[in-house]
This record gives C-alpha cells, structure tokens and sequence, in this order.
C-alpha cells in the first residue's frame, strides 16, 4: 500500500493535483491486514482522508472476490462510474467489476407492457411510458437511474419495475432478457461487485433459509457509510406489513382478474370487497400520525374492528385466489402474495417482550406495521462469523469521543480491529465554530425566536452561502416562514422541490441557503465557496418517546447501564458528526458551523459532543464570526 498510494505509484500520475495521506495509506494497510487475516475491521476515515481509495486499492489488489456495499445509490453509483474505473486502469490486473441494485432500480419488460395495455391508465402517463418502452429496447443496464423523465412519481415508478412480491422469477415471459436477471448473472462473475446496504441484508437474511443468491460467495465484504448499518439491519432482521404492500396486490390481483379470470365475477368481488376493507383500515391508521403508542390504539374499538374486518377479507382473497391460481402466472403470483400478508396479519396484534417490539408509523399515504428486535448484536455477528468472509465497516463518523464502544456493541463485535485516523484538514485554520449566546434552550418558547435572531447577522456575513439543518420538519417550517422577507437571499426549502433540483438550485445560485431536516446532514457534497456556513438548530436527540428507543433503553436499563449514555448520547453525536461534516469538504474550503444549542456549553455532555467534532477554534461572539468572512 505504501508504494501503490506513495508519490511514485500508479495513482499519483493518473489523480490531477494528486498528495500522498499518511492516514490513507495507513488505513489501506490496516484494510490489507484484515482482509488477508480474515478478521472484523471497525474503522473511521475523517473527511478528506481518501477512504475509497484505502479500501478499494488493497481489496482489489488482494485478488479476493469482493463485496463493497454502500447506504446510498449516489455513493454507489460514484464508486462504480468514477472511482473503480480509476482503480481498475492504475493496477492493471484486468479486474471485472459489477454494479448490483435492488430490482427497484430496473426497469421490468413485463410490467411495463401490462401498464401501457391496461386501457385505464392515465392519460397523463401513456407519453411517459411509450417513452420508457422505447428506451427499454436501447439501454444495456435497465437502470431507471438513467431515465430523468421518471421524476418523482413514485406511483409511475412501481408501475414499472417489480419487488420481491411481484417478480414473477422463471415464469416471466420475459425472463431471458430480464434486466434484473442479466444485472445477477454479472455480478455473480464479477471480482467486486457494487451493492448497497439493503441488497445486501436483504440476502444475509434469505440465506437463513437457504434462499440467498443475490451476491456471489465473498470472500471480502466492505461496508462504507456503516454508520447506517444498524437501523438498516434493524429493519431487515424484523418483520413489516405495509398499507403499500396491501394495495399493491389488491390492484395487481383486480388487473390479473380482468385478464385471465374474466369469467369468476366472484373472485373480483372479492377483490373489491378486501381492496375496500385495506383502504378503509390504512385511512384510519394514516390518521394517527406518526410512531403513535401502538399498544393503546391497536385496543380501541374502532381500530381493531377495522383490522378483524380487513383480515377476514384477507381470508376470503386467498381462498378465492386459490381457485384461480392456475390461470396464470399474474394469479398464481398474487395467491403466494396474499399468503404472505395472511401469515404476518398477527403483526396488528400484541407482541412486545423481551426480544421485539411491534410498532406503526405512518405518512400522509401509507403505513407500516413494524416488528423490530430490540438487540440485533448476536443477528448481526453471527452472519458476520458464518460468512467466513473478511468484514471492513468504515464511516466517517462511527466513533464517540474517539470510542468505538456504541458501535461495535449495537453490532456484537467487541471483538472487531479498529482504526481511526482524523482529517488531514487544517480545520484550525480553515474553519470556525459558533456557538451563539442564546437566552432559550431548544424546549423554550422562545427559542425559535431567538434562533432566527442569532442567524440572521451570521447569514449576513457569510452572505448566504448556507445550509441551515434542522432535527425536525415543525422547525424547518416555523423557522423558513419567520425567514421568508428578512433574509435577502433565495431560500429553498426542503419539500419545494426534489432534492436534487434544491441542489442543483443551491449550486447555481451566488447567494443561497438551503432549509433541510435528515437527508441533508449526509450524502451531500458541495465544495468551494459555495458551500460557506453550516447551522444546526439543536443537538440532534432522538425522539424519547420513540417506541424503538423506548424498548433499547429498558433493555439497558435491565442491565444496569444508563440508556442516555450508552444509547441517546453516542446516536446524537453520531448524527452532529454528518451534520458538521457537510462543511469542509476540501483543502480550499473554508467554513463557519453554528451549532445554535447552548446545551453545548452547559451541560455535561456537551463536552463529549465537542471532542467527538473536528479541531475547530470555539467562540461565542458574532465579531468573530464577521472576522473571519471578511478575512
């Protein structure tokens, strides 16, 4: 690794501006040393360190078959399209690669031609699926990540690409030149093959029962943005029943009706009668909100009759599905569908122990019923064991006060290696953080107030050039309305727009500032001086009455920890680190955060959130904060 990543390797002629790390190559080296051991490697990258090369350059140049997996389909995307290619080319060995996503993400033949014959389609629509019927004949991949005129309807999108449920496998007419099958059958001949976090759990979990083959045999596994590999294995190692799942058969299995059992009226009235019972049940339970205490509502009079009445429907579509399950492939599918809601219908009923904890959360369209374990520690570790693979979990934001305790306990591998190697930036000078005198604490009345009245001088100063982050959508709101005709800047609010094009509008502006809650704090990468102040509104806690959380925290509490420190406290730092994290994303850049919590200052814990942060000069005074933009 030293010399490969060293001045005289095949990387520093082929990188523009290229600089030789000591924590890139010491971390590759710690990579090398893991995959060739066999063993756990938990390590964080500190923005700037280069860790895709430090994992992609040693796996690689192992000659291991690899599985690089990832959170989110942009760093996916990147590492196949940009990095691999560059990494391939510099060590010449002639590596196959493959990129591999959920079948989401793909383009389905089959469904496609039933959504363009179904002569009730919406109008609307038919130019955008002749569209996609004609690039489906050209395009190699299949990747509806190609196809911008898709947009956002997620409506349209199911419409054309198939789920586990749906997929008809073998017995599709299309199956030969299936998109998904082809994008496998690369994988699986492949030296590395691109995933994310969901693929692969989601084939950890078939293996159980024999049933996984979506990635080929690893003998390597990394998984980059591992910092959302517990909520996503939570949620895999579960069970969930969804208001989506639910009318999606019951529109599937009517269209199937029309076509290949139009002569039992019977079985569509019962169709009818089940798609109305879901509909009148996912309305009441849309209207509880989100994460409600599941265990008093489910009891209610109304809720429980409208759940006994719809699985009772349920009931009757599987057996009426069952006399029509020979007609065709459509039926037969919907039958195996139903059967599956059928057996998780008792996920409405009581269920919370020692082990699990059942709870709904809802949208303003759709909710899910969810199962989830309270530890998924000895879940996790044993699939890691039974891998009999090398695993690199790697963030830049995994550790707490430069501990590895939270993370690797959460996932049962207090056995694991570790490695942490800081940011080469010189956040001394390249970087500021701000934390405002406020007179109100985040549950005051007044501190939404008082938060517009600290920033508005720092926004005057930086002059925009801003990414304001919140912990909740109420605040985000409150605080963009109070904004609105004082700010003299383009403000984009996160819900105006996609994200992307909120983006692309931020970029293309000189003097923005951009309004988002979670899906800001991370995945973001705007460079220069583009990008010039980051603001927090609070310490980002989680939720305490979260049922989730609830359960974690008795759980610990049993065993004598307390579940502020070892559970809340380490998720909130966590979540600070990718919020501050959006600011310096280059030698060049320069930045002020504004952390507007004074919570920073006065509690105890404040000083675990300030040494888990970057090396930032501190002050309390807006001068400061003038002095340095105008430097």
């Amino acid at each position: 690794m030293d010399v490969l990543l060293g001045p005289d390797g095949p990387f520093a002629s082929r990188i523009e501006g290229y600089r030789v790390r000591g924590e890139q190559i010491a971390m590759a080296n710690a990579v090398e040393d893991a995959l060739f051991e066999g063993e756990v490697l938990v390590c964080e990258a500190g923005t700037g360190t280069g860790k895709t090369l430090a994992y992609l350059v040693p796996a690689l140049a192992a000659g291991m078959r690899t599985v690089i997996s990832t959170a989110t389909r942009t760093l996916q995307d990147q590492l196949y399209h940009r990095d691999l290619p560059l990494v391939v080319e510099a060590l010449g060995a002639g590596h196959v690669v493959a990129l591999l996503k959920g079948r989401q993400n793909y383009i389905c033949t089959y469904r496609l031609e039933r959504a363009l014959a179904d002569p009730a389609v919406d109008y609307r629509r038919r130019p955008v699926l002749e569209h996609l019927y004609r690039w489906s004949g050209s395009t190699r991949s299949g990747d509806l990540e190609e196809v911008r005129v898709l947009g956002d309807d997620t409506g349209l999108h199911a419409q054309v690409s198939s789920t586990t449920e749906n997929c008809l496998g073998g017995e599709c007419p299309h199956y030969d030149r299936c998109f998904v099958v082809k994008a496998r059958r690369e994988a699986a001949a492949a030296d590395l093959v691109v995933v994310n976090h969901h693929l692969l759990f989601a084939d950890l979990v078939l293996r159980d029962v024999g049933f996984g083959e979506l990635l080929p045999e690893a003998q390597a596994i990394v998984l980059d943005e591992a910092h959302k590999v517990p909520d996503i294995a939570s949620m895999f190692f579960g069970r969930q029943l969804s208001g989506l799942q639910l009318g999606a058969l019951c529109y599937d299995a009517l269209r199937a009706a029309a076509v290949d059992a139009a002569d039992m009226p019977e079985l569509e009235r019962t169709l009818e009668h089940f798609d109305g019972a879901q509909l009148r049940l996912r309305e009441a339970l849309v209207a509880l909100g989100r994460r409600p205490n599941w265990q008093l509502e489910r009891l209610r009079s109304d809720i429980a009759q409208l759940i006994e009445s719809a699985g009772e429907a349920l009931d009757e579509t599987v057996d009426a599905l069952t006399s029509a399950a020979d007609r065709s492939a459509d039926l037969d599918n919907c039958l195996e569908r139903a059967a599956s809601l059928q057996a998780r219908w008792s996920l409405f009923g009581a269920g919370d122990d020692d082990e699990a904890v059942r709870w709904l959360d809802a949208t303003q369209r759709n909710f899910t019923i969810y199962e989830t374990p309270i530890s998924i520690a000895g879940a996790f570790s044993n699939r890691v064991e039974a891998s009999g693979a090398a695993w690199v979990l790697t963030s830049a934001t995994l550790a707490v006060a430069g501990a590895f305790e939270h993370f690797k306990r959460t996932l049962g591998l207090e056995a694991a290696r570790e490695g942490l190697w800081t940011s080469p930036f010189d956040y001394q000078s390249q970087s500021l953080l701000y934390v405002p005198p406020l007179s109100s604490e985040p549950r005051d009345d007044a501190f939404e107030r008082d938060l517009v009245a600290a920033c508005l001088p720092v926004l005057a100063a930086s002059g925009g050039r801003a990414f304001f982050l919140f912990t909740s959508y109420r605040m985000l709101h409150a605080v963009a309305e109070r904004l609105e005709g004082q700010a003299p800047y383009t403000l984009l609010v996160q819900g105006s727009a996609p994200r992307r094009v909120l983006l692309e509008q931020f970029l293309s502006s000189k003097a923005a500032v951009l309004l988002g809650t979670a899906s800001f704090w991370e995945g973001v990468d705007v460079r220069d001086e583009k990008l010039s102040c980051v603001i927090i509104d609070k310490l980002p806690f989680g939720v305490p009455d979260d049922p989730v959380t609830r359960a974690r925290a008795n759980a610990l509490r049993a065993e004598g920890l307390d579940p502020f420190d070892a559970l809340q406290l380490p998720d909130a730092i966590m979540s600070l680190k990718q919020g501050a994290g959006r600011l310096i994303r280059d030698v060049t850049d320069r930045g002020v955060l504004v952390i507007c919590d004074t919570r920073l200052m006065t509690k105890r814990y404040g000083k675990a959130f300030l040494r888990s942060l970057p090396g930032m000069p501190l002050t309390r005074a807006i001068a400061d904060v003038e002095i340095f933009f105008d430097d």
